[in-house]
């Protein structure tokens, strides 16, 4: 493997791999049947993000702020599950798991790019109900579909050029320890740990990287909710307050099943030695199941949403009951 995978640039110290191998799952049996699952993911993924933001950009009642940020999240879920699935499937259910140099670091670039859009669009969503609840008579002052546009539009330079440093960082590595990457992706962690001279400015970019992006977040999104229930608290009626409660409740289950399973994964692996395998599995659904679930719980739990569908669908009704007639 060693020869196939491996060729040296003119400076003989340094090891530039042709290849790198993605080693993926070790030793389960009917491991692909997993990829299959995945397969109906992806597909229910497509769909359900395809829909919302079609129903964002057909219901002009939509056309709001708050679904400004709902439609660049389903974007980023469709594109996030598009970076990853097809290719996850592509490499592991055809055996096709030598992967070049170059489309190695550009996958890198793309799974992270995404998570990590995500995780800022989870914080955008609670900055606009933060002020929707807190400064009720200032939130259309304050929050305009321009406002929020420009918002979306800073965090995705932000994060394109955070990430794409953190991945032209890989260019001074010399991968002489070996080309075989223990996970299910070109992995930022395992990837740079094969390298043989100084990695420390990938693992600080690592660590800086996952503070800013996802510990961060979840400090910024609870600090938010601690201010969101101060508020609510001051609501004299309970209806009030269940109302004003009942806006959040959404975007609450999406940041649950979007950072419980990540946070789980990093504290059982500080904790303890988590087997690979099991940390795949874990990581690989925390990507995977959160962009499927997304529209599913918005198109459940807004009313906004439940209602733009069943204007579409009477308006539908009538149509054919009028091409009939």
């Amino acid at each position: 493997m060693s020869s196939q995978n491996s060729t040296a640039s003119s400076n003989t110290s340094f090891v530039r791999p042709q290849f790198f191998y993605v080693n993926g799952f070790s030793n389960i049996p009917h491991v692909k049947y997993y990829y299959i699952f995945l397969c109906c993911v992806y597909a229910v993924t497509v769909f359900g993000n395809c829909f919302i933001m079609f129903m964002i950009y057909v219901e002009r009642n939509l056309h709001t702020p708050k679904y400004v940020a709902v439609f660049n999240l389903a974007v980023v879920d469709l594109c996030g599950s598009t970076a990853l699935i097809p290719n996850l499937i592509h490499t592991f259910l055809f055996n096709s798991q030598f992967i070049t140099y170059e489309a190695c670091f550009s996958n890198m670039f793309f799974v992270h790019f995404f998570s990590s859009m995500q995780s800022l669009t989870l914080v955008v969503l609670a900055y606009d109900r933060f002020v929707a609840i807190c400064c009720p008579l200032k939130y259309h002052a304050i929050i305009t579909n321009i406002t929020m546009a420009g918002i979306i539009a800073m965090v995705w330079v932000f994060i394109t050029v955070t990430v794409m440093t953190a991945v032209l960082l890989f260019t001074r590595l010399s991968f002489c320890k070996g080309t075989v990457i223990n996970s299910y992706f070109c992995d930022h962690g395992p990837v740079f740990r094969l390298a043989c001279n100084d990695n420390s400015p990938n693992h600080i970019m690592a660590i800086f990287c996952t503070t800013l992006f996802f510990v961060a977040p979840v400090a910024v999104i609870g600090l938010s909710y601690v201010c969101i229930i101060i508020a609510l608290l001051k609501i004299t009626t309970q209806e009030g307050r269940l109302k004003a409660m009942k806006t959040c409740t959404s975007h609450l289950i999406l940041v649950a099943i979007f950072y419980f399973p990540i946070c789980a994964t990093y504290i059982a692996g500080l904790s303890s030695n988590i087997h690979p395998n099991a940390r795949i599995i874990n990581t690989s659904l925390a990507t995977v199941i959160p962009p499927m679930l997304n529209p599913i719980i918005y198109s459940l739990k807004t009313e906004e949403i439940m209602s733009a569908i069943k204007k579409l669908y009477k308006r539908n009704k009538l149509i054919s009951h009028d091409t009939e007639d």
